[in-house]
């Protein structure tokens, strides 16, 4: 499996191109086209695998409960990919490890790659944001997305990332959930509150936007639906 990320980072789509009879699994909703010869096959879990409780495991993440699988032709073929929201993607081939993914930034993987729910404890919950990740595992390349442009962070030691801004990390790192200012009550009046304090050797994965504090300062100008 190939894959280039194309018009990155305000919109990227990802245009993978797969040898005769290879196969992508993607989220339900991802693909914007693909060749004429593509075999398309919609499973709750990877072709071949009883899959409903992983399922629905994943709609806890945030992900859709079905997955396509798309298979190439005889002569290969190319699907592109995109996300719902505006942002980057990214192209990380796991090499026999364990990738932690926040909900709703998985896009697609290689046949091999297992993508599973992964219970990070209720510190993720006092964060406010999911409190359960995907764990893709395994070895293969995986495609993952953010909400604005993504961005690498090497950590030798601890750094902190704000949660909203979190789009993966390596499963060598451990992480607590922290204020951000010497106070709670600075945190708060700063507009920082909770953060993802790191530890360890890794990398964790940022975007430039958080989706949730979009949506607090957007949603209040949308108009009211009419029927």
């Amino acid at each position: 499996m190939q894959v280039d990320i194309k018009y990155g980072p305000g919109n990227a789509a990802a245009r993978v191109q797969l040898e005769p009879g290879e196969t992508c699994t993607s989220e339900s909703g991802a693909m914007i086209s693909m060749s004429g010869d593509m075999q398309i096959k919609t499973t709750t879990h990877q072709k071949g695998k009883r899959g409903i409780f992983k399922a629905l495991k994943r709609m806890v993440a945030g992900e859709s409960f079905f997955m396509n699988h798309f298979t190439a032709g005889p002569n290969g073929g190319e699907i592109w990919l995109a996300t719902t929201l505006p942002g980057d993607m990214m192209c990380y081939e796991l090499e026999n490890e364990n990738l932690i993914v926040q909900g709703g930034s998985f896009v697609a993987c290689e046949h091999g790659v297992e993508v599973d729910l992964g219970w990070e404890g209720f510190k993720s919950f006092l964060s406010g944001e999911n409190i359960f990740w995907l764990h893709l595992n395994g070895s293969g390349k995986v495609i993952i997305n953010s909400f604005g442009a993504i961005y690498p962070i090497q950590v030798d030691g601890e750094h902190i990332v704000d949660t909203g801004h979190i789009v993966a990390f390596n499963e060598t790192l451990n992480f607590t959930i922290t204020k951000a200012g010497k106070s709670w009550l600075s945190s708060f009046l700063g507009g920082e509150g909770f953060v993802c304090k790191f530890s360890g050797t890794g990398t964790v994965y940022c975007q430039s936007h958080n989706p949730s504090a979009f949506g607090q300062a957007f949603g209040p100008i949308l108009k009211p639906r009419t029927n």
